[in-house]
């Protein structure tokens, strides 16, 4: 194996590539990155078994073959060049690579070859296109309510829907429930209705938000699921459990229907927040016309603010988790939202609106102490 490159080419597609590395894997060779050269391309491969990362490398190779070598070593080993030339070249009887940029030489040992697993790929795997810019969007409205807890498999991941022209994509951590909707200009070849998990998506965002192309091809096999941004392959194994029945989630009814204007209520919630630490609530006192934010914390103080809403009937006071109750006013991303509300002890809900479909939030409340 042997081809030359511009560095800062190769550690912009490599950079890409080691996100796909295993950092707590026993297998040594999960943590490396496979480079392989064959019929005049080039093309990186890492995965942690969960996640598989493939990258295309636009150069003309001098020599073909594969060689596995420690990513985030590379990484750093390329980014510290001296120059832009940059040329890599597997020295077989030494079992190294050698990296040559200007008057600076590394010498790299291989890790084994044979125990990189092989990538899936979606071969005659029906596949979907969807823009990438209505995807990545829809992504980054729901995958924060995504469960980090891996005691509770099912619900880190987010269930992606398409057919015709509506994509929805729901994710929950059993707090909290995010459900966005988004109308594609055109309608999608087939249909789609997979668990992804939420790490996976967050990569293809980031990929796809740096210029991974127009379109997202998706192929969903048995139980793995195949993303082509052009020059940049994801793959990744589907979230194994059922997803929860979310509209079962939703209540029917709500006391409460209040308009309110979405950016003025997230800077007061942001403000009042900063005094709700050591997992101390967000309290929301309404009364006719007005909502007082509050929060309080022993020993740091306490905070407060008054906003007009168009609330009538009993007070009623209710506390969120100050994090959830935000993260669902940033992803409404409206100026106006409609926050509906039961009771202190029923979940409230965030809904809006808008021309591409519409999003809600669920949020379960937290119990106040009179």
């Amino acid at each position: 194996m042997k081809f030359s490159i511009s560095r800062d080419q190769f550690l912009s597609q490599l950079g890409i590539a080691v996100r796909g590395v295993s950092t707590r894997s026993a297998i040594q060779t999960l943590a490396g990155v496979m480079i392989r050269v064959e019929g005049g391309s080039v093309e990186l491969q890492a995965t942690d078994m969960e996640l598989g990362i493939r990258v295309r490398v636009d150069t003309a190779p001098e020599r073909d073959g594969a060689v596995v070598l420690p990513g985030r070593l590379l990484l750093d080993v390329v980014r510290s060049l001296p120059q832009d030339d940059l040329s890599l070249e597997h020295r077989t009887s030494e079992q190294d690579v050698e990296v040559v940029s200007g008057p600076a030489k590394f010498h790299l040992r291989t890790l084994p070859l044979d125990d990189f697993p092989k990538l899936p790929e979606a071969g005659e795997a029906a596949a979907m296109h969807v823009p990438a810019g209505a995807f990545v969007e829809t992504i980054g409205r729901v995958a924060r309510s995504a469960s980090r807890d891996e005691t509770r498999p099912h619900l880190t991941g987010v269930l992606v829907s398409a057919s015709g022209q509506e994509l929805r994509m729901v994710a929950t951590d059993s707090y909290r429930l995010s459900v966005k909707e988004t109308t594609l200009e055109k309608p999608v070849d087939g249909s789609l209705e997979a668990n992804v998990p939420a790490r996976t998506l967050q990569e293809l965002s980031r990929v796809a938000s740096a210029g991974g192309g127009d379109e997202i091809e998706i192929a969903a096999l048995e139980n793995q699921v195949i993303f082509n941004l052009g020059d940049v392959v994801i793959s990744s194994r589907l979230v194994e459990g059922r997803f929860p029945n979310y509209r079962q989630l939703l209540p029917e009814s709500y006391e409460h229907e209040l308009n309110v204007n979405g950016p003025e209520l997230l800077d007061v919630v942001r403000r009042i927040s900063l005094l709700a630490q050591k997992n101390a609530p967000l309290r929301m006192s309404f009364s006719e016309g007005a909502v007082e934010v509050s929060a309080q914390t022993p020993d740091v103080g306490e905070a407060s603010e008054s906003l007009p809403v168009p609330f009538k009937g009993e007070p009623l006071e209710i506390g969120f988790n100050p994090e959830f109750f935000r993260d669902g006013l940033e992803s409404a991303e409206s100026a106006e939202v409609v926050l509906k509300l039961i009771s202190p002890l029923r979940p409230g809900l965030i809904e809006s609106g808008g021309e591409d479909g519409g999003f809600i939030y669920l949020v379960m409340p937290i119990r106040l102490n009179v």
